[in-house]
């Protein structure tokens, strides 16, 4: 364990200075912080932080008191921490006075000494705050300092880390926790309140009073770097907080930005590495094996989901993306991501376990996103074949692009007749099928006298022997769907009565159709 002398000297002269300690020395054991006009519950070997210590009287008392409860030393910052009756106080009564140099951030200063007495380096400790652990320790820190839970999120309100401290919540917040994001109607209220607003302008803290429906004050913090708004910090209070209590935590904001920047960069890295992981699972071949077990994708069936957002949308990754972090908030693990070309795409296991394909499909169906995307789904295939549905997909996409298809969500297994005349359609043209038989006449015959033949032939192959049916689709009376067959059966010769011939038309028709609308 380390003593008063020791911890001074490794946390450093940047944030820490000794002004007077008494011999022995005590070892440190946890770091506390000074409530207002309370006396301090310090246990031996405690480190008692003044926060929102703001006259001499105040600290002399906290001096005593400390000295009384066997604390091994008082933090306060200048002019406190240098005034001669403070100084005078600590050696009467027996316990160390470290000054806390200005500018330095109480939370900072928490997070470093539980550092320091964890056995890690400081530098360590500074170095590798870039993963969400380090940001869960920090929301402790600051939960310290102001004396509240306290949740860290991010500009979109996702929830990055929470203090563990859970002894003042409401509904909202364990919402907030539960869901990793503020619910929606939490949101609503807020943001009637102008919060919100105040965050997007401001830098100092702000207080929400209670709500009429029981949710509790916050005091909130905007979290900036260089102007841009990263997130923002929320602590559940009783009521009213002290100035003092509100400027320690909104000092904590600068150290908050420049873990969440650190963070950031570490995420985005990741996020990085596994889309390109999950590129190589797409398109198949050696590395797919690879790629699956760095990515520790289960050897189970999988689907491709494929998304695109309309042009009008604007900056298309930003909205996929930001459209895909909203639709699958609450399913689970996320599925695993990656963009190529216009599209996004996503793993997700076909099971019926949370996070899965059902799941999914119905978060996908119930909410209603605008602008509204395009999203096609291909069929459950093995981790080595995940390229099949990723094809599937795509080509559903297309259809949807098209028209042919109006679905909120196209799915491979519910749309799989309009892939084969989609591919029967490209393959004929190609072919150049629509040049042969009677078809040139018939398409000749409407474009030089407006008829409707090729429609009305359309109609009774799809409908044969039924002249009522094949009369709704065209919008027109039975008998006049019997007197262009007759007229049109006068203008080519063709056996209608061969399956074979009507199998040939109905394809010819079929591809023209679709290439008109393709």
């Amino acid at each position: 364990m380390l003593d008063i002398r020791a911890l001074v000297e490794r946390v450093g002269p940047t944030l820490l200075r000794a002004v007077a300690i008494p011999e022995p020395t005590v070892c440190v054991g946890d770091v506390v912080i000074a409530e207002p006009d309370q006396p301090p519950t310090a246990a031996g070997g405690d480190l008692v932080l003044g926060v929102a210590v703001t006259d001499r009287e105040h600290a002399v008392a906290l001096t005593r008191a400390c000295g009384g409860q066997g604390a091994a030393a008082v933090l306060l910052k200048p002019p406190l921490s240098a005034d001669g009756a403070v100084i005078a106080a600590a050696e009467q009564a027996g316990v160390a006075l470290v000054e806390v140099r200005p500018g330095t951030a109480w939370a900072q200063l928490v997070w470093l000494i539980r550092a320091a007495l964890a056995g890690t380096g400081i530098e360590d400790a500074e170095a590798r705050g870039t993963g969400v652990g380090d940001l869960f320790r920090l929301a402790d820190a600051v939960a310290d300092v102001v004396d509240a839970p306290v949740t860290i999120e991010d500009a979109h309100s996702q929830v990055l880390a929470y203090s563990a401290r859970q002894d003042l919540t409401d509904p909202a917040r364990v919402s907030t926790i539960m869901g990793r994001r503020q619910p929606d109607d939490v949101l609503a209220k807020f943001r009637a309140r102008g919060t919100f607003r105040q965050l997007s302008k401001g830098s100092s803290a702000i207080f929400v009073p209670a709500q009429q429906d029981g949710t509790l004050p916050r005091l909130v913090v905007p979290i900036r770097m260089g102007g841009e708004l990263l997130g923002s910090m929320w602590a559940v209070v009783p009521g009213a907080v002290s100035e003092e209590r509100s400027t320690a935590f909104a000092d904590t904001a600068p150290l908050v930005a420049l873990q969440l920047l650190r963070w950031r960069a570490v995420a985005d890295s990741e996020r990085r590495r596994s889309a390109e992981q999950v590129r190589l699972l797409l398109e198949g071949g050696e590395g797919w094996r690879a790629a699956a077990n760095e990515l520790a994708v289960p050897n189970e069936a999988h689907r491709v989901v494929a998304i695109e957002m309309p042009s009008s949308a604007g900056p298309a990754e930003g909205h996929r993306l930001a459209m895909w972090e909203w639709i699958t908030r609450g399913i689970g693990r996320r599925p695993l991501v990656t963009e190529i070309g216009t599209l996004l795409y996503a793993l997700v296991p076909d099971r019926a376990r949370p996070g899965g394909w059902p799941d999914l499909r119905e978060a996908l169906a119930s909410h209603d996103v605008s602008p509204r995307p395009l999203i096609g789904v291909g069929t459950a295939v093995a981790v080595a074949e995940l390229s099949q549905s990723r094809a599937q997909a795509e080509e559903l996409i297309s259809l949807l692009r098209t028209g042919h298809l109006v679905e909120r969500v196209a799915v491979y297994e519910d749309n799989w007749h309009l892939l084969v005349l989609s591919r029967m359609a490209g393959a004929s043209t190609d072919a150049g099928i629509g040049t042969l038989g009677p078809i040139p006449v018939l398409r000749e015959h409407d474009r030089a006298h407006g008829t409707d033949y090729l429609a009305t032939l359309h109609a009774a192959l799809r409908h044969p022997g039924d002249p009522r049916q094949a009369s709704r689709e065209l919008r027109v009376h039975p008998n006049t769907f019997r007197y262009r067959m007759k007229r049109l059966t006068q203008l080519v010769d063709v056996d209608l009565e061969d399956p074979d011939v009507r199998s040939a038309l109905l394809v010819q028709l079929l591809a023209e159709h679709w290439a008109q609308h393709g």
